[in-house]
């Protein structure tokens, strides 16, 4: 079996930088906040003292061990960060998110395989903020993928090297209902992400055939997007109908994000869609208003699939928690209150198993769901 580590929104930026040992330039330009250290203090009034400076490995917490007991063959992220050290905040957006590249190695302590760019905050501080941030992680040996130095770049995927001659070709977009501005959109004179105008039927064939173009005989190939709203977990038909047609045209995996909390997990066809993976790390914590979504619980996703036809074989899933900005491991009660949830608001799958001995949810698609999608590439 080949297992991929999927994870949703990680945002080092912010409160998150400030904790590290090399904070950077603490001014915001929110209506709210004015100094980044304010989100330390309001996680701190929240949940307890954080240590500080803290670990690059911190913010991580109980995730770094467990991936490593996991061996995922790779290692996917979307980063919602720019990584500069740039002051000219993009006069199109009210929240800004930048990390000291100093920092930089909080990141690579994760050892992500690829770090997904095509969201709302890679261009917070500019196309300069983004030239650093593409420097910085291209420096530390990091692969990219949804934004680059023109629309090419942009397009162009991630590959990452599988054990007997395959590879993870990690293909990535924005779309405006996650905040993408369109003017962000890379086109060949100007950098920028691969932006997509909406999930239309054109733009889900087009990516098809760029996922064509690239893919080879055992090749996986993942479409990270991100879309749709913060809050809530209504699934347009527009956006299932888009990531159907991916995966109808021979994609493997549809890794959706941009919600800051999980959205419904898919089984279509022998394949998956996660419309929305919540996020990961951020310095949320103490912001009210939306209690109800339990923003605090993080998902760790573990995909399984067949390494010979992509076909999903399960999700397994390790409840997490975020407190005093780290991943803690989430308690018996709200890993049931998780399992429920999925159960409810997913498709596809036999009912979520909770195992009593470390937590982990298991999500098996049912027989139905398992029938193949006919075209392949």
């Amino acid at each position: 079996m080949l297992t991929l580590f999927l994870c949703g929104d990680v945002m080092l930026g912010r409160g998150v930088d400030q904790i590290l040992p090399c904070p950077g330039d603490p001014v915001l330009r929110e209506c709210y906040a004015t100094d980044a250290r304010d989100y330390v203090e309001l996680a701190e009034t929240a949940n307890g003292p954080i240590p500080r400076p803290v670990d690059f490995s911190w913010p991580w917490g109980e995730a770094l061990g467990v991936l490593d007991d996991a061996g995922p063959a790779a290692r996917v992220l979307n980063l919602e960060t720019g990584v500069t050290g740039d002051g000219t905040f993009a006069g199109t957006k009210d929240i800004h998110y930048r990390m000291n590249p100093a920092n930089l190695p909080c990141l690579t302590a994760a050892r992500p395989d690829v770090c997904v760019l095509a969201n709302n905050h890679v261009l917070d501080f500019g196309r300069q903020g983004l030239a650093d941030t593409l420097d910085a992680l291209a420096g530390a040996g990091l692969r990219t993928a949804g934004a680059g130095a023109d629309a090419d770049a942009a397009a162009r995927p991630a590959t990452v090297p599988l054990a007997g001659g395959r590879r993870l070709l990690v293909f990535a977009c924005g779309m405006p209902s996650s905040g993408v501005p369109p003017s962000w959109a890379a086109t060949r004179e100007r950098s920028g992400v691969d932006f997509v105008a909406g999930p239309s039927a054109a733009a889900a064939n087009a990516l098809v055939d760029r996922v064509r173009e690239w893919r080879r005989p055992g090749d996986i190939a993942v479409v990270s997007v991100h879309w749709g709203a913060n809050w809530g977990y209504h699934v347009a038909r527009a956006e299932a109908a888009f990531a159907h047609a991916l995966l109808d045209g021979g994609v493997d995996v549809v890794h959706g994000h941009s919600s800051h909390h999980p959205r419904a997990l898919e089984a279509y066809r022998g394949k998956l869609v996660i419309h929305g993976c919540g996020d990961f790390i951020d310095d949320y914590e103490g912001i009210t208003g939306y209690e109800q979504y339990r923003d605090d619980l993080r998902l760790l996703i573990l995909v399984v699939l067949e390494p010979d036809t992509g076909a999903l074989h399960e999700v397994r899933i390790i409840p997490l928690q975020a407190r005093r900005m780290r991943l803690w491991p989430a308690s018996p009660e709200d890993s049931r209150w998780l399992c429920a949830l999925l159960d409810k608001i997913g498709s596809g799958f036999r009912p979520c198993a909770l195992s009593a001995v470390d937590g982990t949810l298991t999500l098996r698609p049912t027989r139905a769901a398992q029938g193949r999608c006919q075209t392949s590439v």
